[in-house]
């Protein structure tokens, strides 16, 4: 798209589901030179969502992928809540359901993705929370 005349290219901000997206494959390409396998992405249900299906050896893990333009307002795992924990594992739920993961060792993770001057930085949290929500790490 061209301003009228300018001959230059307009720059929309990017929006907040394509900087999701942009996180999230950034989370991908992360847990897979990490050695995890991604078995799916983005399974939602009525109750939730949950953005990465991966397996780590024999581990199933549920990956929630936060991101934050900075830690100005604090780390992107903090906006993680026991409410938006209890909706990755419902929908953690349901794709173990359909896809006999109940069988296996199950983990919820978090990555978090942070924009930074030289790149953006990554960090997982394993067990981040459990199957009720609870957080594990802060």
């Amino acid at each position: 798209m061209a301003d009228e005349g300018s001959g230059r290219a307009s720059r929309r901000p990017p929006t907040t589901a394509s900087r999701g997206r942009a996180a999230e494959a950034l989370a991908a390409a992360f847990l897979e030179a990490e050695g995890f396998e991604i078995l799916a992405r983005n399974h939602r249900t009525r109750r939730g969502e949950v953005d990465l299906v991966c397996r780590e050896g024999e581990v199933l893990c549920f990956v929630e992928v936060r991101s934050r333009a900075s830690l100005a307002q604090g780390g992107p795992e903090e906006t993680v809540d026991q409410a938006k924990a209890r909706r990755v594992v419902a929908a953690a739920t349901d794709w173990a359901l359909r896809n006999g993961g109940l069988e296996r060792a199950i983990r919820f993770d978090v990555v978090a993705v942070t924009d930074a001057p030289a790149g953006p930085s990554l960090t997982l949290f394993r067990a981040a929370f459990d199957g009720d929500g609870k957080p594990g790490l802060w």
